[in-house]
């Protein structure tokens, strides 16, 4: 991956003005139609920069160590990439691989040799400190499954906490060479091999439900969990569907690709970083039930324009589509 988390990238803030916004995209009204659903996405940006705890230079901090050691998780998961796996199936039928307990390790090693006092949230070896006011949530492979299919789609998520507020999220997927991070008030962005420096994104601008974009994790699961009655019916109103599940999805909503994501069966370790990209990138994040929680193992997240359209449809139990 071209210097993406490496020491030499400069990484922007969001009042950089060598950096050119990449615009939301045009709702398909009036031009006034897409003036007020610009408005709508400048003003998520603002509602997640208001949750931001504690100096902009704390943040910056929290977040460059972050990308360093994203880094060094990149290059722990691409050695065992498509190379013979042990592979171990958990309680609740998740798998896990030595990949995934080699990178925790690595990222629970450097968190605490940096900052001892900070509590741990991981997927695969629990919570450390769980009353520490500052908390890091870590997936060291998000998409596990396709790691171990050898698909490309997985990724290692890193996020910061403060007194139960997610300040700085970081997702990077090695085997695409693309990644994503964004902390409150400083904007999201999106460095891939191909960029000469981190790009500033947006959601987009989209604004009817006949020219959404939905992505979801899995339909039989968001199905069979009843959560959503009207998931189904969603499905043929839109402009189009796909199954892009994982941190794929909602890097694709932050960057103005998709208008929502919905899955089901999430932990907040899943989430946690996603978060904080989504709604910096002025989009929402929330439960099935309209939170802005990351612990009730669901979740919408959307270009904000959109969201309670969404959610409407998703509770509808009206009748279902053919």
């Amino acid at each position: 991956m071209a210097s993406v988390g490496g020491g030499a990238t400069r990484y922007p803030h969001s009042d950089d003005p060598t950096v050119t916004a990449q615009p939301p995209g045009e709702g398909v009204g009036t031009a006034g139609r897409a003036g007020e659903d610009r408005r709508v996405v400048e003003a998520g940006s603002a509602r997640s920069a208001a949750l931001r705890r504690g100096d902009e230079s704390e943040l910056q901090g929290w977040l460059e160590l972050g990308l360093q050691w994203a880094q060094e998780a990149d290059a722990e998961a691409m050695r065992y990439f498509r190379r013979d796996l042990e592979i171990t199936a958990k309680p609740d039928r998740s798998l896990v691989t030595q990949a995934d307990k080699a990178i925790e390790r690595r990222l629970r090693e450097r968190i605490l040799d940096a900052f001892p006092g900070h509590g741990l949230v991981g997927e695969e070896y629990g919570t450390e400190s769980a009353e520490a006011s500052v908390r890091w949530y870590i997936d060291p492979i998000d998409g596990t499954h396709n790691f171990v299919r050898g698909v490309p789609l997985f990724g290692t998520l890193l996020a910061v906490e403060r007194d139960g507020i997610r300040q700085v999220g970081i997702m990077s997927a090695p085997a695409i060479r693309e990644r994503w991070f964004a902390r409150r008030g400083g904007g999201a962005w999106a460095h891939g091999a191909f960029d000469t420096s981190p790009r500033r994104i947006r959601v987009s601008g989209v604004s009817a439900i006949a020219d959404a974009q939905l992505l979801y994790g899995s339909g039989a699961s968001i199905e069979r969990s009843g959560r959503a009655p009207g998931f189904h019916r969603l499905r043929h109103e839109v402009w189009r569907e796909r199954g892009f599940g994982d941190f794929w999805g909602y890097a694709l909503v932050a960057e103005g690709a998709a208008e929502g994501m919905i899955e089901i069966g999430v932990n907040p370790w899943d989430l946690a970083a996603p978060e904080v990209i989504v709604e910096e990138a002025g989009g929402m994040l929330t439960d099935l039930s309209g939170e802005a929680r990351i612990d009730r193992l669901e979740v919408l997240a959307t270009n904000g324009i959109m969201h309670a359209g969404i959610l409407a449809r998703l509770r509808d139990e009206g009748p279902a589509a053919p």
